[in-house]
């Protein structure tokens, strides 16, 4: 079964947000070990395991915190980015609520190994249960001697805060996050300079994602040989992926990197609901690029297959769909979505949003005609690849376009003048 739970372990445990609960389950064992290495060993060792960042790029974390000036007179901060906003993604909520000590131990890892003495919890503010859940595990950890000054007699001091947000999908992109835990917009900086040179008060800083600090603690407790030997030589490790739509049992699944795609929706998810076909899969949530049924075959959930077949894992939402369902609402949907969560700080995003929006509203309603879907395609164009400050204008082009250039008869079957359509062949699509 490729189902492997390491994270998720204790998950279903009643007690398992607890502090009693997560001691005797060798929780902190990590942290304990940490504390009696120099940082750049910490940093070695994730390093060596080979994790990648689990917010969706992929980066190797423990590249991103060997980037932060090591002999520098201002102070680090770490932050863990809790504000999963991405549309089909719930895992990082499930840790939150079930597992925060996990997470705190993580940070306090991470905190280590890049000598920062203060940290953020910075969580999206519509995360009530989640918000008690990470308080109350912080305030169990300050109680215990695990954050605060001296931790475990070590010599070393972190203080970690929670902060909620407003519930903005730009603050999942981490110097937007930054711009708001300082009081500010929500607005992405431009980059350079990153983050781990000038980024939270203008001081290095490191960001990672829930899932990635919560895989931290495991590394350090059993080490980066055990870790990289799990999954593909590439994408090491487990992941968690939040499935939802046309299957029968959706939920948070635990799996070894590299297991096929088709066995994570027929073994673990229990296969079609309904016992209808499947149509397509959404890979890694709303913003990566669609793959069709026949795609799904030879698709395996890692970094490297995701990107041979022009797709990504992104944020593990992993959305099912099943015949019957109506791509063009479906699409809409999303751009609508993404025309509402702009920022509107750069205009490729600020007015190609709303106007990819407008124009999928006319098709959907029956009052569109091809010129309108070409524009779509011509909009995307020049929405991407770096026409804005961050990502989220490539976002909606990856919700759209390959939509409509694998299921454009659906499209175009809702075209006012849908005789004069051209083909795929003939637009260059």
């Amino acid at each position: 079964m490729a189902e492997m739970k390491i994270l998720t372990k204790y998950i279903d445990d009643p007690r398992s947000n607890e502090l009693e609960f997560y001691e005797s389950v060798h929780g902190y064992d990590g942290m304990k070990k940490a504390l009696q290495l120099k940082p750049e060993e910490i940093v070695d060792i994730v390093k060596k395991s080979g994790l990648r960042g689990r917010g969706g790029a992929g980066f190797p974390t423990g590249m991103k915190w060997s980037f932060i000036p090591k002999d520098i007179p201002k102070p680090k901060y770490i932050i863990c980015n809790a504000d999963e906003g991405e549309p089909g993604t719930f895992k990082d909520r499930k840790l939150i609520e079930k597992l925060p000590h996990q997470i705190i131990e993580g940070m306090v890892i991470g905190a280590r190994a890049i000598g920062a003495n203060k940290g953020f919890f910075y969580i999206r503010g519509e995360f009530n249960k989640g918000i008690d859940s990470m308080q109350k595990a912080i305030d169990e950890a300050y109680a215990k001697g695990y954050l605060g000054k001296d931790i475990q007699g070590s010599g070393f001091d972190f203080d970690l805060v929670l902060y909620a947000g407003a519930g903005a999908y730009i603050c999942g992109e981490e110097t937007a996050l930054i711009n708001s835990l300082e009081g500010r917009r929500g607005h992405p900086r431009l980059k350079p300079p990153f983050p781990a040179v000038s980024g939270l008060y203008r001081c290095p800083t490191v960001v990672n994602n829930v899932e990635t600090f919560s895989t931290v603690p495991h590394i350090l407790d059993k080490g980066a040989d055990w870790y990289s030997k799990i999954g593909t030589e590439k994408s090491p490790g487990t992941r968690l992926f939040s499935v939802s739509g046309h299957v029968k049992r959706p939920g948070v699944y635990e799996i070894v990197l590299g297991t096929p795609l088709m066995e994570l929706i027929n073994d673990l998810c229990g296969g079609m609901l309904d016992d209808v076909p499947l149509k397509a899969v959404i890979p890694g949530g709303s913003s990566v690029p669609i793959l069709t049924a026949e795609e799904c075959k030879t698709a395996n959930m890692d970094f490297e297959s995701m990107a041979a077949h022009k797709t990504m894992l992104g944020s593990g939402a992993v959305i099912v769909i099943g015949e019957g369902t109506d791509l063009v609402e479906t699409t809409y949907r999303f751009a609508r979505f993404y025309a509402h969560e702009s920022c509107g700080q750069c205009t490729p995003c600020r007015e190609g949003t709303h106007w990819v929006r407008d124009l999928l509203h006319k098709i959907r309603e029956g009052e569109g005609t091809s010129e309108d879907l070409e524009l779509i395609l011509s909009l995307s164009r020049n929405m991407e690849g770096g026409t804005t400050i961050c990502p989220l204008s490539d976002a909606c082009v990856g919700a759209v376009r390959p939509t409509i250039q694998k299921f454009r008869h659906e499209f175009e079957a809702k075209l006012k003048d849908r005789a004069k359509a051209p083909s795929p062949v003939a637009s260059g699509v």
